[in-house]
This record gives C-alpha cells, sequence and structure tokens, in this order.
C-alpha cells in the first residue's frame, strides 16, 4: 500500500481570533426552531428523486412528527418541484401552524418563478443564498468581493420587489451565503449586513440569517467560533433570526450544530437520518434525542420511531443503518457479555428506584419511549457468555438463576455457541436450558412421594418410590426435614453421597396456584459440584426433582471422569 503523504497538499484550517468566546462554558438548555429540509436537500441528494406521491408521504410525516418550518423544494428547479408547490397549496395541505420554506438562487428569473408558485400560501420563509466563498470566488466565479457582494444585494432587492405580489401571504426573508465556512469572517460579516440593510428587519419582523457549512471543513469548535463571532459582530442582532445548516463531509455534523447552538444560533436546518449532498447534512433525528436524553423536550414526536424509519425508507429507497443512533434496528441491542450484564443490573435496579430516572447502563434513552420494545435490548451469540442468556431466562421465562448457577449454565450456551457460532434466539435458549435442567430422565425417574412420617419433634421420615436405569426403587430415609430425610434415604439406595450446599427457591408468576422452582446445589461424590432445578406446585416435590435433576446431569456429563 502507497503511503501518502498530505502535509504538501492538504491545509489545516486556520483558528478563529475569538479569545473572549463563552461557547464552550454554556450548556444546552432549550431546543432550536427546526426546520426540515428533507425535501429540498434531501431530496436532491438522491439517485431518483421523490416523485409527487413520496414528497406528498414525506411532507405529511414531518408534519405529524412537529415539525412548524419545512423547505418543500426549489420549485424554480424543475417542474416536479414547482407543480409539489402548487399541490400543497391549491389542495391545503399546509397546517395553519406550519410554515413553508423555498430555494432560490439570486437570480431574477428563478425568483419570479419561485413567487409565482407560492400563489395563495398563508405564510412562507423565501431562501435566497448565492456562493460567498474565497474558493468559489476565485475558481468558479472568477469575481471579486464587491461583485459577489453586489449579487447578495441585487437578489435581496429581488426578493423584497416581488413580495408585493402575495397580497395577503406573510413572506418572511432568509438568507444564506453559501460555503460560509469558505468565506472571511469580516467579508461574511459585510454582505450579511449589506442584505440586512435592503430588508431591514425589525424585532417584530425579523429576517433570517442561515450560516451554513455546505461543506465542513474543520472542527466543530471552529465552527462554533465562527457562529458566536457573526453574532458578537452583526449589527441588529436582536433583529436576525441565526440559523445553521451543517454539513457531515468530516463526520461532526451533529456536533457542530450542537456547538452552534451552544455559540449563539437559534434555528437548526437539517433532515432526517442526516441525509443529504455529498456525507450528508445534520442528522435532526439524532440531534433531537440527544436533547431528549438531556430531559429537554425536543418538541418534536419520535415514536413510534419504526414507522418513522418505514415511511423515510419507502420515499427515499435509502435504507437507514443498522447502529444509526437511536433509530437503527440493532442500536438498543447489546451481544457483549460484559454490557449484557450491566444492562440486565441496571434494567433489575429500575424497579426498585425511587428517583424515577432512567438510569440504565449503555442505554442512553428507554427504547420504550420511541415505541421500540424491549424485546432485542439483548441477544445472545458467540460473544456474550452468561449475562445475556440468563437475562432472557428471567424476562421470557421466569427463571431467576442464583449467580453461581448463573456462571455454570454460561458455560452450557458458550459450548454450544462455540461450535455453532450462531446467534440463539430466547426459545432455543430455553430449550438449551431446559434439556440440561429439565429434561434428563437417566438414570433416575422421581415417580412420588408415599410416606412423610414425624420420627421425632424434629426429624422426619420419607419414603419414596423412584424409577433406576428402568427399575422401580424403593427411597427410605429419615432427616431434619423432608429434603433431608430423602437425600440420606437416596444416598444409602445408590450408594453415591449428595449433600445439599445451598438452596434458593422462587414462584413462576403470582397467585396461590403458580409453579415453584427450586435451585439446588448439590456436592455429588465429593467429586463434583452441580446444580440442579426442579419445577412443581408443590415446593417440596421441585426440591426433590431439583436433587435428580443434580444427580443426572453429574451421571451424564461427569460420571466417567476422574472430576
Amino acid at each position: 500500500m502507497k503511503f501518502i503523504n498530505p502535509t504538501q497538499k492538504y491545509q489545516n484550517y486556520p483558528p478563529i481570533d475569538l479569545p473572549d468566546r463563552t461557547w464552550p462554558s454554556r450548556h444546552l438548555k432549550k431546543v432550536p426552531i427546526w426546520c426540515s429540509v428533507d425535501l429540498r436537500d434531501g431530496n436532491q441528494a438522491l439517485v431518483q428523486p421523490m416523485n409527487l406521491k413520496e414528497k406528498l408521504k414525506l411532507f405529511q410525516l414531518l408534519v405529524e412528527m412537529g415539525f412548524k418550518e419545512i423547505e418543500i423544494g426549489f420549485p424554480s428547479a424543475s417542474k416536479l418541484e414547482y407543480d409539489f408547490t402548487r399541490i400543497l397549496i391549491e389542495e391545503n395541505y399546509i397546517p395553519d401552524d406550519v410554515t413553508v420554506q423555498v430555494l432560490t438562487q439570486a437570480r431574477e428569473a428563478l425568483i419570479e418563478k419561485t413567487y409565482e408558485a407560492l400563489k395563495g400560501v398563508k405564510r412562507a420563509i423565501i431562501h435566497v443564498y448565492n456562493s460567498t466563498s474565497e474558493l468559489q470566488r476565485r475558481v468558479v466565479f472568477k469575481k471579486d468581493k464587491q461583485s459577489i457582494l453586489n449579487l447578495a444585494v441585487q437578489g435581496a432587492k429581488w426578493v423584497k420587489e416581488r413580495s408585493s405580489s402575495l397580497q395577503g401571504s406573510e413572506i418572511i426573508y432568509q438568507y444564506s451565503p453559501e460555503s460560509f465556512t469558505g468565506t472571511e469572517l469580516n467579508y461574511a460579516l459585510e454582505v450579511c449586513t449589506a442584505v440586512m440593510e435592503e430588508w431591514k428587519p425589525t424585532i417584530d419582523h425579523k429576517m433570517i440569517l442561515n450560516l451554513p457549512a455546505t461543506v465542513e471543513m474543520s472542527s466543530p469548535n471552529v465552527y462554533a467560533d465562527q457562529i458566536e463571532w457573526m453574532c458578537q459582530h452583526l449589527p441588529g442582532r436582536e433583529k436576525v433570526i441565526i440559523s445553521t445548516h451543517t454539513h457531515n463531509d468530516r463526520g461532526t455534523g451533529v456536533a457542530a450544530a450542537e456547538l452552534s447552538l451552544l455559540a449563539g444560533s437559534d434555528r437548526i436546518e437539517g433532515t432526517l437520518f442526516g441525509n443529504g449532498e455529498r456525507t450528508g447534512n445534520c442528522d435532526l433525528l439524532t440531534l433531537a434525542l440527544n436533547f431528549f436524553s438531556l430531559g429537554i423536550s425536543p418538541k418534536l414526536n419520535f415514536s413510534p420511531i419504526n414507522q418513522i424509519v418505514e415511511t423515510y425508507e419507502t420515499c427515499t429507497k435509502l435504507q437507514v443503518h443498522p447502529r444509526h443512533p437511536y433509530a437503527g434496528d440493532l442500536v438498543y441491542t447489546a451481544f457483549s457479555g460484559s454490557h449484557q450484564d450491566a444492562i440486565a443490573k441496571g434494567m433489575k435496579a429500575l424497579k426498585t428506584s425511587k428517583t424515577g430516572y432512567w438510569e440504565v447502563p449503555y442505554l442512553p434513552i428507554d427504547p420504550e419511549d420511541l415505541g421500540r420494545s424491549y424485546e432485542s435490548i439483548i441477544r445472545v451469540n458467540s460473544q456474550s457468555g452468561k449475562g445475556g442468556s440468563v437475562y432472557l431466562l428471567e424476562r421470557e421465562f421466569g427463571f431467576s438463576l442464583p449467580k453461581e448457577m448463573q456462571m455454570e449454565f454460561g458455560k452450557v450456551i458458550q459450548s454450544f455457541l462455540d461450535k455453532e457460532n450462531v446467534e440463539v434466539s430466547p426459545q432455543k435458549i430455553w430449550e438449551i436450558f431446559s434439556n440440561e435442567y429439565l429434561e434428563r430422565n437417566e438414570p433416575l425417574i422421581f415417580n412420588s412421594l408415599d410416606h412423610i412420617h414425624t420420627v421425632e419433634k424434629d426429624k422426619k421420615e420419607v419414603q419414596a418410590t423412584l424409577t433406576l436405569n428402568g427399575e422401580t426403587i424403593q427411597v427410605k430415609g429419615e432427616g431434619t426435614g423432608i429434603l433431608h430425610a430423602f437425600i440420606e434415604g437416596l444416598s444409602k439406595k445408590i450408594k453415591v453421597a449428595l449433600n445439599i450446599l445451598s438452596y434458593e427457591e422462587h414462584s413462576l408468576g403470582e397467585g396461590s396456584d403458580v409453579a415453584a422452582v427450586a435451585y439446588l446445589k448439590v456436592n455429588i461424590k465429593n467429586k463434583k459440584i452441580l446444580f440442579g432445578l426442579g419445577v412443581n406446585e408443590d415446593i417440596t416435590l421441585a426440591a426433590i426433582q431439583a436433587v435428580i435433576s443434580a444427580y443426572n446431569r453429574f451421571e451424564k456429563n461427569f460420571a466417567d471422569s476422574n472430576a
């Protein structure tokens, strides 16, 4: 592989001279004004752009989610975009509390076409832009700073002049110095100030100044510095809504948007799941749910998340990555054993928590808040160890294994997984568990407890019938309790030393007629310590069955070894 030295080919982005920056000491307190640009920037990024039906379906989804500002397209760019705008207006698809936004270049004919498309709209944002970056001025347009500034001002004039054609409509002006991040700050300020002077915003009728990271060129902290610098130096800042529109070329579009809010921006443009040109836009779903995880309402509804994903994928023909934050199929799923153990303990601790706060390791928010179930929180494969299978046994089937038994069963599961190298379902885990502890019927089968007699105050005599290697046998013994007496009698009959080291029990469910579960830790022949399991409506019979379970497991797996 050839090593490429980037030092002579790429330049480091210069820092911003902002010694009095304040954003690093701030924290997020309130959500921004949200503006979805899925139907424009997101649509332009598709190999196969959405048709009218798909655009309408996605628009309706955005409305249902609670977006109050939606950029519906570039109506002067194509017939489909124009027709879609007309359909929304003429067929009354735009709710009274939703403002549509349309994009246009700073060109007279395109602005005029844009206004024509908006006839009859109740309220709209006219978003006009021109590129101001040093690179595009020099390479693309071959124009000096004054020429580019003049273009911005002329575009603002045309937008203002044409607004009289929409009598009865409320029009909000928005300007973007495209490629703001590649524009010298002093010059960006000069252009934006000139546009403000043309539009003359007021506190009661603000304009939107959108400062886009059209190309993400620096780390997010530099973008935050650029936003704070503009907020500090912009005359009439109180008359302007500062908006940001980040892209994801460096993979930090969401981080840049978050830091821009700390730096003073009021509004965020972005798309669901980050779909946009090149590497995409700020992912609004991720950003909004980041707020949610901080206990701040995003004022957007993302439940049920699966329905949002389905509609998005149907309309865009794109797939949401299984590891996408919050929305991916696998983001609430743990395969790692240590993660599973921590999640299981966290879920258990929630039941007795007095704070009411969601505190589960590895899960920043409750999947149920997004309409997801707990079914796939823990899934078991060869990386999982004991934690996942034990959690699923308890959640799905009600068996709460003692800690040492968890380790024992974990080895049983791991042995299966090492051979098969597959993911195992809860049903398969139950099958393995049942076969290991409940279904073993060789060499012993318990038939009946025939006789219980109190010999002395603290002494019992029992008699039971069993089958040993196909032959019926009688077991009789004495002890301090029924179980102790049974153990003594069985040990003598089969000439195998059996000693109970620990005993735990619980019910399977609630009510008077539910089954009981007994877990016994048994030392067999003073050689091997194994767990046995019994299930019966009578807890005494469940404990006896657990003794049989442990012995049969020993005979099956260890009788011929020197263990």
